[in-house]
C-alpha cells in the first residue's frame, strides 16, 4: 500500500461517489437510514431471532421486516446466507443508481467485506451434522458460507466482470473494501466499483461468542440506551447486522454517463496496531498514523475536516484509544465535531464501515452532522467535541474511521463535491 505519496496517490484520477444503499437497523434505504440517525432514533431492542434468556447480553440492532423474496428470486435467496442476502439486497439500491444496461460490465468491479461470513449457515448445517451425519450436510454449505459470496453474488447480479474479492478485517472489513476500491479505481484498473460491508451475526453461537468475552452490553433492561459510546456509563457494544454498500466511480467516467455525484474519496489511510489482537493500542498509535495517511493522501490539514465519523463502539478500549488519536491529530482547541452513529445502529462488524461511510456522504451532502445518542455523562478521558443533537454546519470534508480486531484501522476522507 502506497498512501504516503507514491504511485496511487500521484494519480490524477479521482474517485466519486455515484450510488449508495443500505439496510440497517434504522433502516432499509439510505433516506430512512438517515432520518432515523439524525433523530438520535436507535434501531436497537431485545433479539427476536431466537431465545436469549440464558445470554448475558439480550440486546441487538436487528433488520426489522426483512424479507429477501422483495429483492431477490425466492429459490436463489433460500441458496444465500442471510449476509449475502443484505448485500444483495442493499446493493440494489445502490446499481438502481445506474444503467445496468449501458455499464460497461468488463470495467466494474465488487468488492464487499465482510468480518465472518455465513456463520448462521455454519451453525445450522453443523446441527444437521451432528443430528443426521455427513449427509445431511447441503450442498450449498460451502458457497453459502464462504465470507467472498456477497461479492460474487452481485457480480453475478449485474454481469460486473472487473476485479472481485472480499476483505476480512473484522470490523474494519468494509473500510478497507471502499480503501482498496478506491485504489484499483486510482490505479487505472478498472473505472467502478461496487463496494462496501456486511455482516449479519446475530445468531446463537456469535452472540454466545461475544458474551463470553464479556464484550457486549448487558443493559438488557432498557435496550435503547445500550449503545452509549465515549458514555462513562457504558458497558460494551450491542452488536448488529446489515449492509452499506457504495458505488465508487472515476470522475470523468462518471460525468461522461451524465451520474448524480454525492462526494468525493479524497483519501484513505491503512494501518496497524501491531499490539494486541482484541485491545487497540492505548494512545490510540494506529488509529492516528492511519487519519494521518488520510489527510495527506486528500492534501489536507486537521483544521479542514469539520467532522468524524468515529467507530465508537461502545467499549471503553476503543472509545478511549480513538479520542486519544483525535486530540493527538486535531488538539483540544479542535473546533473538529464528533459522532459515533452506533449509538442508533448499533454495532455492524464487517458491516459497520459501509453504513458509516453512507452516513458520512449524507452529512457532507445535506451540511448536518448526527449526533451520538445516549451520550449522558461523557468520560473525561474522552473529551472531544461530541455532537449530542444533530446539527447544521457547512461541511467541505468528513472523516470516517474503522477499525477492527487484530489490530486493523482505516480512514476515510470524503469531499463535498
Amino acid at each position: 500500500m502506497d498512501s504516503t505519496g507514491g504511485n496511487m496517490s500521484a494519480s490524477s484520477r479521482r474517485v466519486v461517489v455515484t450510488g449508495m444503499g443500505v439496510i440497517s437497523p434504522c433502516g432499509k434505504t439510505v433516506e430512512e437510514n438517515w432520518e432515523n440517525i439524525v433523530a438520535g432514533r436507535t434501531g436497537i431492542d431485545i433479539i427476536k431471532a431466537f431465545d436469549v434468556s440464558d445470554y448475558s447480553s439480550q440486546v441487538g440492532g436487528e433488520v426489522k421486516d426483512f424479507d429477501p423474496n422483495e429483492y431477490i428470486e425466492r429459490k436463489d435467496a433460500k441458496r444465500m446466507d442471510r449476509s449475502s442476502q443484505l448485500a444483495v439486497a442493499a446493493s440494489a439500491e445502490t446499481v438502481s443508481h445506474l444503467d445496468v444496461d449501458k455499464a460497461d460490465g468488463d470495467n466494474f468491479g465488487v468488492i464487499i467485506g465482510s468480518g465472518i461470513g455465513g456463520i448462521k449457515t455454519f451453525e445450522k448445517q453443523h446441527e444437521r451434522y451432528m443430528k443426521g451425519g455427513p449427509s445431511r450436510i447441503s450442498p450449498f454449505f460451502i458457497p453459502m458460507m464462504i465470507s467472498d459470496m456477497a461479492s460474487g453474488l452481485v457480480s453475478i447480479r449485474y454481469g460486473f466482470k472487473g476485479p472481485n474479492y472480499a476483505t476480512v478485517s473484522a470490523c474494519a472489513s468494509g473500510g478497507h473494501a471502499i480503501a482498496t476500491s478506491w485504489m484499483a479505481i486510482k490505479s487505472g484498473y478498472c473505472d467502478a466499483v461496487v463496494t462496501g460491508g456486511t455482516e449479519a451475526t446475530i445468531s446463537p453461537m456469535a452472540l454466545g461468542g461475544f458474551c463470553q468475552m464479556k464484550a457486549l452490553s448487558t443493559r438488557n433492561d432498557d435496550p435503547k440506551t445500550s449503545s452509549r459510546p465515549f458514555d462513562l456509563d457504558r458497558d460494551g457494544f450491542v452488536m448488529a447486522e446489515g449492509a452499506g454498500i457504495i458505488l465508487l466511480e472515476e470522475l470523468e467516467h462518471a460525468k461522461a454517463r451524465g451520474a448524480e455525484i454525492f462526494a468525493e474519496l479524497a483519501g484513505v489511510g491503512m494501518t496497524a496496531d501491531a499490539y494486541h489482537i482484541t485491545a487497540p493500542s492505548p494512545d490510540g498509535e494506529g488509529a492516528l498514523s492511519s487519519m494521518c495517511m488520510a489527510l495527506k493522501d486528500a492534501g489536507i490539514t486537521p483544521e479542514d475536516i469539520g467532522y468524524i465519523n468515529a467507530h465508537g463502539t461502545s467499549t471503553q478500549y476503543n472509545d478511549r484509544a480513538e479520542a486519544q488519536a483525535i486530540l493527538s491529530l486535531f488538539g483540544r482547541d479542535s473546533s473538529v465535531d464528533v459522532s459515533s452513529t452506533k449509538s442508533c445502529t448499533g454495532h455492524l462488524l464487517g458491516g459497520a464501515a459501509g453504513v458509516e461511510f453512507i452516513i458520512s456522504t449524507m452529512a457532507l451532502v445535506n451540511n448536518v452532522m448526527p449526533p451520538t445518542a445516549n451520550l449522558e455523562n461523557i468520560d473525561e478521558d474522552c473529551r472531544l467535541n461530541h455532537l449530542l443533537k444533530a446539527r447544521e454546519k457547512k461541511l467541505n470534508y468528513v472523516l470516517s474511521n474503522s477499525f477492527g480486531f487484530g489490530g486493523h484501522n482505516v480512514s476515510l476522507v470524503l469531499k463535498k463535491f
